[in-house]
């Protein structure tokens, strides 16, 4: 394992979910702001494209590099968002979690096809497994972000927007948080520790 440093747990998770709640909170309430019915969605995208990178800028600045997964999210945020916001249309910024979902996905597999499971790469500093366990769990969560990319594609195509995007907080962040838990069974049976041992 490394010892490189990491964000404290709490502002790490205020991080990641911060400019989520954000942007949850701004559509609801946009209306305040003398925003239409049809324009909260621009106003909560321009606000969540600022928190994405103000998240960014302080990962940054404590540990002197970012994260891949979240600078590789922050990035089509920007892009998406930037293009939501010029042609004043939604579907871009709807489309967002499809395509990292989709990208981290195919990333995983395509590392997996090649011996190399990538999630080891971003979580070796948290978890030590055998290679067998590293393939295993590599495997499940590509899977998993598959399943989410087809749900996004599934709620945003067939819901209201106030809907998508409250599914999107209260949808996509407990399914993931139930997936993570749900590995811990996998996690202490591939515990490379417990492998040395035997």
């Amino acid at each position: 394992m490394t010892n490189e440093k990491r964000l404290p747990p709490l502002l790490k998770l205020a991080l990641e979910l911060g400019p989520l709640a954000l942007f949850f909170v701004a559509n609801a309430y946009a209306d305040r702001f003398g925003f239409a019915e049809g324009q909260r969605i621009f106003f909560a995208t321009a606000l969540f494209i600022g928190a994405t990178l103000v998240a960014l800028a302080v990962s940054y600045a404590l540990l002197r590099k970012l994260p891949i997964m979240p600078l590789v999210s922050g990035v089509v945020v920007v892009v998406f968002g930037g293009l939501t916001l010029f042609l004043q249309d939604e579907t871009f910024i709807k489309l967002k979690p499809t395509i990292v979902n989709t990208m981290f996905g195919a990333i995983l597999l395509g590392g997996l096809y090649f011996r190399k499971p990538l999630l080891e790469i971003v979580l070796d500093s948290v978890f030590d497994l055998t290679e067998e366990g590293w393939r295993k769990l590599t495997l499940r969560w590509a899977l998993f972000f598959f399943t989410l990319a087809a749900l996004n594609e599934i709620v945003w195509r067939t819901q209201s927007t106030d809907f998508w995007v409250s599914f999107k907080v209260f949808g996509i962040m407990p399914l993931t948080i139930a997936f993570a838990l749900a590995q811990t069974p996998l996690l202490l049976r591939h515990e490379a520790k417990k492998a040395e041992e035997a």
